[in-house]
């Protein structure tokens, strides 16, 4: 990112979802503790405070009207009833014109219902929560809806899924203007996954020392992101990047920092985390959905890694609840 102010431009109103707000909020201001230079407005079409989807008021900077000529990116986050949001034409309208001023236009969860109103979505690939994205389709039959990704980029439009995913998504956008670094240490700051694990078709950029610049080296990656537990050798993964095993091997050496081995494993390792974390799948079942085959595998891997098993990596990060013996210690 160059020492010129990037505006971003986070559109508030009634009913909107709090942490669709906030959290991007959070992410662009953090990193510019580290070197960025984020202009960060929340805006609401009067200038007046709003009311979120939890009853909490949310202070704004100013009317839409208060914004530069040019905007860097624009935040468009939702509120549940998206009905409610995608008929209020102001609001759309509003939108319509933030987006044609805007080098970058993304939205949060249901914010994806107002710029689809917008038509910005028509024949784009889009994403939102899962729980709305058969609504999404239905009501505008244009967009490309996609349910699984954690967000979704096509052209200069970024879309993302449910709430959280908004973090996601600004992390990725920080990481585009500034460097894999400063979003790292972004991520640190605010104790979250750089790129959440399972069914995205992202690398874990966490565990990877930057953007590869090698295309073969990204395909791979997507390829493997988008389904840790496929049968994943060295053959497979040399012919999805079109190249030979050794120089495969070359590749993600000199790009990574590791083998292709090594790298899948690692994205199996944050998938059969986070299936520990959300889910109800027995060890010897989130090693098989994880792609390790079987539970002892997943068990060496956790040790080795992690330094504990499967079972007490669930029995920790499971709950936010704080056991009686460590505060009593």
């Amino acid at each position: 990112m160059s020492h010129r102010r990037h505006t971003v431009a986070v559109v508030a109103f009634d009913a909107v979802q709090l942490l669709d707000v906030t959290g991007p909020v959070e992410v662009f201001t953090t990193a510019n503790r580290y070197g960025a230079h984020y202009d960060v407005r929340v805006v609401s079409p009067t200038g007046a405070n709003v009311v979120t989807s939890s009853g909490l008021a949310l202070g704004v900077n100013g009317p839409l009207s208060s914004l530069p000529r040019r905007i860097g990116t624009l935040v468009v986050p939702g509120r549940r009833d998206w009905r409610a949001a995608v008929g209020d034409t102001d609001l759309v309208e509003s939108v319509a014109d933030l987006a044609g001023r805007a080098v970058r236009v993304s939205s949060v969860c249901a914010g994806a219902f107002v710029l689809a109103a917008t038509g910005l979505l028509d024949g784009r690939r889009a994403a939102t929560h899962w729980e709305l994205a058969p609504d999404l389709a239905v009501a505008f039959p244009e967009v490309r809806v996609e349910s699984d990704p954690v967000f979704v980029r096509d052209g200069h439009v970024v879309t993302s899924a449910g709430v959280t995913a908004g973090i996601d998504l600004a992390l990725s956008l920080v990481e585009e203007d500034c460097g894999a670094e400063v979003a790292r240490s972004v991520a640190r700051q605010l104790v979250v996954f750089m790129a959440r694990p399972g069914g995205q078709a992202q690398f874990s950029a966490r565990m990877v020392p930057g953007r590869p610049r090698h295309s073969a080296v990204r395909h791979v990656m997507d390829h493997v992101g988008s389904d840790p537990s496929a049968a994943h050798t060295l053959d497979s993964l040399a012919a999805v990047g079109g190249v030979s095993v050794r120089h495969l091997a070359r590749l993600f050496r000199s790009e990574i920092g590791m083998s292709p081995g090594q790298y899948v494993e690692s994205i199996r390792t944050e998938a059969a985390q986070a299936l520990l974390e959300n889910g109800d799948g027995t060890v010897e079942e989130v090693a098989q959905q994880a792609g390790f085959g079987s539970s002892e595998s997943l068990r060496r891997v956790f040790q080795h890694t992690l330094g504990v098993s499967p079972t007490e990596y669930r029995a920790r990060f499971r709950s936010t609840a704080v056991s009686r013996r460590i505060v009593a210690a």
